[in-house]
């Protein structure tokens, strides 16, 4: 079922990894960056 780069190992090792670069603070506002960033991006892609 879960074949390929996303396994969920590899999702969680991945978690692990940006916990321990960035700090468990600064998560939200990497998130708040990158659905900014996303939202912009589908907004210019549309017109």
């Amino acid at each position: 079922m879960f074949s390929g780069l996303f396994q969920p190992l590899h999702l969680i090792i991945i978690l692990v990894i940006v916990i321990i670069i960035f700090g468990a603070g600064k998560l939200p506002e990497i998130g708040e960056g990158l659905a900014k960033g996303i939202k912009s991006f589908k907004r210019g892609w549309r017109t």
